[in-house]
C-alpha cells in the first residue's frame, strides 16, 4: 500500500506541474532552459522513500500500472513503453516553425562559424598546397577561381613535387570527336562518367590528332606527319616543338618517355618509320637527335601498326609489328633495339598493345564465324606468348552477333576506352585493367547540343595541372 500511495501522490505532483507549466507555456525553442520554480523543489518529483538516493529519471506505464526507477544502484520495478518523464531543467521538444528553423540557420546566427572564419584565416599557405594536391581533379579547378593567389599555387615546385606522389586514380581520356574539321576536343572522366569539352582549341592548326601521352601531357601531331605539339589538356597550355631534322613524309609512330618521375624533370618523344628512321626529342634540351643508326639484324620495312600506340613501361617503348607478328622494343635511355617474334591470337583483329603495372597487355576483337567478342591478353616473358586475362561478358557480345565489327583503342595505360563500330551501331566502353571491370560510356555531345558525337581518335593521359609542357 505504501507504493501505491507513493505514485499517487507523484501523479498528483506531475499534474500539478502540467497545470501550472504545461498547458501554458508558450513554445520555446528546443535549446531553451525552463528555470525551475523556486516553489516546487526537484525532490518533490521523488517518491518520499527516495529522497537521499542519486538523480534518476521516472518511467511511467499508466497501462500497466508500473513504476522503475533508472538510475545506477536505485531498485528496478517495471518496464514502462508509453511515457517518459525525465528529471531535467528542459521541457519536451515542440515542433517549431519552418521560419525559426531557417532563422538559425542564417549566417550570423550561430557564433562558431565566425570563430571557425578566424582559425582558418591563419591556416599556414604552404599546407595549401599539400591539401589542394589530395582534392579531385575538378575540386582543383574550382579552388583554381577563388583568388589569383590561389591560382599560381598550382604553379610551384612544391605542388608539384606533392601532387606526382599522390596517387590520384584512373587516367582521362584526350580524343578528337569525328567532325574535328574545328578541333573538336572532349575529354572523359571516368571516375564522374562525364565529358568535358574544351572551349579554346590548343593547336593553331585544322587538324591534329593525339599519338602519345605521359605525365599528363599529350603529343599531338598534324596530319601533314611535320609538326608536334605538346600540351597539358588541363590547363590548355601548348607548345610546339622544334621542327624535325629529318622529314619523314611517310606515317610514324610516336612514343614518348619521362626524364624522372614527373614531367618538371623533362620528357622524351620517339618516332620511328617503317624504313627504320627515327630520331628523339629531349624537352631539357629543346633538340631532336638521332643517337645510333638502327640495327641490321631487324628486317625493314617494319610493317608497323599505326592503330596501335605504342605503350611506354619505364624507359621502353614497346611498337606493335608486322610480318613477322611481334613487338619490336627500344629503350630510349641505353639506345637498346630488340625484337620479340610473338604470334597473335588466332581469329585475331584490330589488335593494339596496352600497359598496366610495367606489363604489356593485348586488347583486340576476336571473330569466328558470325560471332565476336572483346578480349584481353598478357605477355608472359618467360614463354613469349599471350595469355587471356579477360574478355568482356557475353550479354555484351551478343549484340555484336553478325555483325562486321571495327575496333579503335583510345586508352592504353591502365584504362582502355573502346570504339566498336558496326553498321548503324556505335558502342563506347571503357575497361578498367585493375578491377577487371567493363562500362558503358555515356554518349559524347557538344553542351547545347543534342547531336551524338563520334570519336574519331584519343589517347589516356593522367591529369595533372602541374604538369609543364
Amino acid at each position: 500500500m505504501g507504493e501505491v500511495a507513493a505514485l499517487r501522490q507523484l501523479v498528483g505532483q506531475v499534474q500539478e506541474l502540467w497545470d501550472l507549466y504545461g498547458a501554458n507555456a508558450h513554445p520555446l525553442p528546443r535549446q531553451a532552459k525552463i528555470p525551475r520554480p523556486a516553489s516546487l523543489p526537484l525532490s518533490s518529483l521523488r517518491s518520499p522513500s527516495s529522497s537521499s538516493s542519486p538523480a534518476s529519471w521516472y518511467l511511467l506505464d499508466f497501462e500497466h500500472g508500473s513504476i522503475k526507477d533508472d538510475y545506477c544502484g536505485g531498485r528496478t520495478g517495471y518496464n514502462s513503453e508509453l511515457l517518459k518523464i525525465m528529471e531535467s531543467s528542459q521541457t519536451p521538444p515542440r515542433k517549431r516553425p519552418r521560419r525559426d528553423r531557417n532563422r538559425e540557420k542564417g549566417p550570423c546566427s550561430n557564433p562558431t562559424e565566425v570563430m571557425e572564419q578566424e582559425v582558418w584565416r591563419e591556416f599556414p599557405e604552404d599546407l595549401f598546397e599539400t591539401v589542394i594536391a589530395r582534392l579531385p581533379v575538378a575540386a582543383i579547378f574550382r579552388f583554381r577561381t577563388v583568388c589569383r593567389k590561389w591560382n599560381s599555387l598550382l604553379g610551384s615546385d612544391n605542388f608539384s613535387h606533392q601532387y606526382s606522389e599522390v596517387p590520384h586514380g584512373l587516367p582521362w581520356l584526350y580524343t578528337i570527336t569525328h567532325e574535328n574539321a574545328k578541333n573538336n576536343v572532349a575529354m572523359y572522366d571516368p571516375s564522374l562518367k562525364k565529358w568535358h569539352h574544351p572551349s579554346v582549341p590548343l593547336a593553331p592548326t585544322k587538324i591534329v590528332i593525339p599519338v602519345a601521352s605521359v605525365g599528363g601531357l599529350v603529343c599531338l601531331l598534324d596530319l601533314s606527319h611535320r609538326n608536334f605539339y605538346i600540351c597539358n589538356p588541363l590547363m590548355q597550355s601548348l607548345k610546339e616543338i622544334p621542327p624535325r631534322s629529318v622529314q619523314a613524309w611517310s606515317r610514324v609512330a610516336v612514343g614518348m618517355v619521362l626524364n624522372g618521375i614527373n614531367s618538371n624533370d623533362g620528357y622524351r618523344v620517339m618516332w620511328l618509320g617503317n624504313d627504320g628512321t627515327y630520331e628523339i626529342y629531349d624537352s631539357t634540351k629543346n633538340t631532336w637527335s638521332c643517337p645510333g643508326t638502327f640495327p641490321p639484324s631487324i628486317k625493314l620495312p617494319l610493317a608497323l601498326n599505326f592503330r596501335s600506340q605504342p605503350v611506354a613501361v619505364g624507359s621502353t617503348l614497346y611498337f606493335m609489328c608486322a610480318e613477322p607478328d611481334g613487338v619490336l622494343s627500344y629503350d630510349v635511355s641505353t639506345g637498346i633495339w630488340k625484337q620479340f617474334a610473338i604470334p597473335l591470337p588466332p581469329h585475331l583483329t584490330d589488335h593494339t598493345l596496352a600497359e598496366f603495372q610495367g606489363r604489356v597487355m593485348l586488347v583486340g576483337l576476336l571473330c569466328k564465324n558470325a560471332a565476336t567478342c572483346v578480349c584481353i591478353w598478357e605477355l608472359q616473358k618467360m614463354t613469349l606468348l599471350w595469355k587471356e586475362v579477360d574478355r568482356m561478358p557475353n550479354i555484351w557480345c551478343l549484340e555484336f552477333y553478325g555483325k562486321h565489327m571495327k575496333m579503335t583503342c583510345l586508352g592504353n595505360s591502365g584504362l582502355l576506352m573502346l570504339s566498336l563500330k558496326a553498321k548503324r551501331m556505335n558502342r563506347l566502353v571503357t575497361y578498367n585493367l585493375l578491377k577487371k571491370e567493363w562500362q558503358k560510356v555515356p554518349d559524347c555531345m557538344l553542351p547545347c547540343s543534342r547531336k551524338k558525337q563520334w570519336i574519331a581518335c584519343g589517347t589516356a593521359f593522367d591529369p595533372c595541372p602541374s604538369a609543364l609542357a
